[in-house]
């Protein structure tokens, strides 16, 4: 066979084969994915040209030069420099005529995909004609745009529920999420299914085929009644509005206008969708929240090629001990398992607790492999990674070992003696306290630079953050190496100085502690809640606290009054609460009821009782949700002026990741850019001068505010 190969002077290769299919490459040199830049237009224009002048090129095959994924998405760092509305459009409606330029080929194109294509990369692949992928786990496609605050912009909106249907087009692109091999070749994404070895070879046979004549792809009575009927498609519509609104509160706009543009095109054809759908995401690009929340997606990314400390190579670790088979246990042994692949050796003192931390890990495997995430095989291979031990057996090779026992000072001093007697000089001690300083735990230590505090957040295999936390004789390496760690186990690590409460649990505090002062003010728990879901929170301060566990939500404050005084101690409430044997969801008896048809969605009336309240709302949503909020901005201001965190950037991620905290308004600092440090040193004034003193402006925010400063 020979090839004819068109020197690439950008990203893509055009090489023609004698069997009448040319392989279109496209390899973005000095990035280790692709992604679709505006400037690739001209370069892609002409090989298409190239293809369209060549009456012997009977297919294409477009593939990737990655070995790792074919192409994750648009550059959204171009979006940047769009000044206007408009100017986003073009952007959008530049990369719609190339696709459906390539749709319009005389040849068959097919995509032949192997790891992510997501966003303009499975655009991409919508435009060609026959759509292959390799069953590897690290393929999958998915259009996540929402989740910067945009909808699909190069006729994504438009291909995908022509292709596969209005509702699961719709609940793609509205959750974000994207989906594996098999479950692509269910919904019909691709048209089939194959290993890496023949990925090629299966494409080419493709390419040397008729382009397709698609069915409609409604299957089942229902769904044809309800996206093929004009009232159907009302119906279908209003509900999912209906839905989104409940989810999103009206704080995103990007899925009301995913809804729309979808809409546009199924009653007004696809060419009106596509102008739709380019003024939408024009007009995204330009809101406040996307502006937010790609922010977000570039702190993160950077994050991910920093080292703990500049300029030191973390080791790597090849074996892990986790100390403590309970909850936090089964979930750091499960990321460890899974997420980085090494092994773990947990120690419990009964065989009870060791059995629940495997189960941990089963109980999730298996769901997976029950939804076909995952092969049987692969569920035994992560579960071999896991084995226990009731002493330190087996414990000599560790690298790092993660004590998750109870927060007892005593028993973690003891551990850190343990792991130094029983393991290599090099092993690290890394702590997952919630509230105790880690200068605390390595005060006894023989070797204090291996002690560190790595803490998670629970449930471990959902939440994104771990803070890793150094003392002052914290070694360098170790840090380095516990950031790679947390990497390793699909964390984003910020790394924070050691003190009561860290940094997230500190900036939590003052806010669980103002909504507790709302309750004995009279204001209704629901009336809480509901004002901060509204502001943006996942679940509002009570709600918080019953899921944590009250008794564990509480536990940090002491530590706190210790450390920083009167302005942590919390309302009596919490005491009375925990006397009457209240530990929240838990024990299913907290400040919401879990008995009856609803269990934890209402309030548990007999707490009124309890707390001698007979509740009235005084204040508004704004003001219930301004007075928890301006808490933790407070105390965050803090957190920064004392060096707790390393910059703002970490403080927005870690509240972000940590709690929760609203990412369509960037996080703390970022939000309190966007009111205006002047304006927040007022509206703490206001409640210093009628609540208390607790509201006293940080000293950093009223230097900052009085000299016009931002913290970005």
């Amino acid at each position: 066979m020979t090839n004819d190969v068109q020197p690439a002077s950008g990203a893509f290769t055009l090489t023609k084969q004698d069997n009448g299919v040319a392989i279109l490459t496209m390899d973005v040199p000095g990035e280790s994915m692709n992604t679709l830049k505006a400037e690739f237009g001209e370069e892609i224009s002409s090989m298409l040209d190239d293809i369209d002048g060549d009456s012997s090129i009977k297919g294409v095959v477009l593939t990737s030069g990655k070995s790792n994924s074919f192409v994750a998405g648009a550059d959204i760092s171009m979006l940047a420099a769009c000044e206007s509305a408009e100017d986003a459009t073009a952007i959008a409606a530049g990369g719609q005529a190339i696709f459906d330029r390539i749709e319009n080929m005389k040849a068959t194109f097919v995509a032949a995909i192997h790891g992510p294509a997501l966003g303009g990369g499975l655009e991409l692949a919508l435009a060609c004609h026959y759509r292959i992928c390799t069953d590897a786990a690290s393929t999958q496609v998915g259009l996540p745009e929402v989740q910067l605050g945009l909808l699909p912009g190069s006729g994504g909106t438009q291909r995908l529920p022509r292709l596969i249907g209005i509702q699961q087009a719709m609940k793609m692109m509205l959750t974000g999420s994207s989906v594996r091999a098999k479950q692509a070749k269910k919904y019909g994404i691709v048209d089939d299914v194959v290993p890496y070895s023949v990925l090629l070879e299966v494409a080419e046979q493709f390419a040397l085929k008729r382009k397709p004549e698609r069915e409609a792809p409604q299957k089942g009575l229902m769904n044809k009644m309800l996206e093929n009927t004009g009232p159907g498609k009302s119906m279908m519509f209003k509900k999912a509005r209906e839905a989104t609104f409940a989810k999103t509160k009206g704080n995103y706009p990007a899925p009301g206008y995913i809804i729309d543009v979808i809409e546009t095109g199924v009653n007004d054809g696809i060419q009106a969708g596509l102008k739709a759908e380019a003024e939408a995401f024009g007009k995204l690009v330009m809101t406040p929240e996307s502006f937010q929340l790609r922010q977000i997606f570039f702190a993160t990314t950077e994050m991910k090629k920093e080292n703990g400390v500049e300029g030191v190579k973390p080791e790597k670790m090849n074996k892990v001990g986790v100390l403590g088979g309970g909850l936090m246990g089964g979930g750091i042994a499960y990321v460890t398992s899974t997420k980085a692949g090494v092994p773990v050796r947990i120690k419990d003192v009964r065989a009870e607790g060791i059995a629940n931390a495997m189960k941990y890990s089963y109980d999730i495997l298996n769901k997976k492999v029950k939804k076909r995430f995952i092969r049987n095989s692969e569920m035994q291979k992560q579960m071999a990674l896991l084995t226990g031990t009731l002493d330190y057996s087996g414990y000599q090779d560790a690298d790092i070992v993660v004590e998750a026992v109870f927060e007892d000072l005593d028993l973690k001093q003891k551990m850190v003696a343990d792991i130094e007697a029983h393991c290599q000089e090099s092993t690290i001690f890394a702590s997952n306290t919630s509230s105790i300083p880690i200068t605390q735990i390595a005060a006894k230590a023989a070797r204090p630079e291996n002690v560190i505090g790595l803490h998670y957040f629970s449930p471990v295999d959902k939440m994104p953050l771990a803070e890793v936390i150094a003392h002052e004789k914290t070694s360098d390496q170790v840090i380095s190496s516990t950031v790679e760690f947390a990497k390793k186990q699909g964390k984003t690590p910020v790394v924070v100085k050691d003190g009561a409460g860290f940094y997230v649990n500190r900036i939590l505090a003052p806010y669980m502690n103002e909504a507790a002062s709302l309750i004995l003010a009279g204001e209704p728990i629901e009336h809480i809640d509901k004002s901060l879901v509204k502001f943006g929170f996942p679940v509002g301060p009570v709600k918080l606290l019953d899921e944590v566990g009250i008794d564990v939500g509480t536990k940090i404050i002491p530590f706190l009054v210790e450390a920083f005084g009167d302005r942590f101690t919390a309302p009596s409430a919490f005491d009375k609460v925990l006397a009457d044997g209240r530990k929240g969801k838990k024990n299913k008896k907290g400040f919401y009821s879990y008995e009856g048809k609803k269990p934890g969605k209402e309030v548990d009336e007999s707490i009124y009782s309890l707390l001698g309240l007979s509740p009235s709302s005084k204040l508004s949503e704004k003001e219930v949700a301004e007075r928890c909020v301006l808490m933790m901005l407070n105390e965050a201001a803090r957190c920064l002026d004392e060096g707790v965190i390393r910059n703002a950037r970490d403080g927005d991620i870690g509240a972000i990741f940590g709690i929760g905290f609203p990412p369509f308004l960037g996080g703390p600092f970022r939000y309190m850019d966007t009111l205006g440090l002047s304006d927040v040193v007022a509206r703490l004034n206001h409640y210093a001068s009628t609540v208390g003193d607790k509201f006293s402006p940080a000293d950093l925010l009223v230097k900052m505010a009085e000299g016009g400063e931002t913290f970005y």
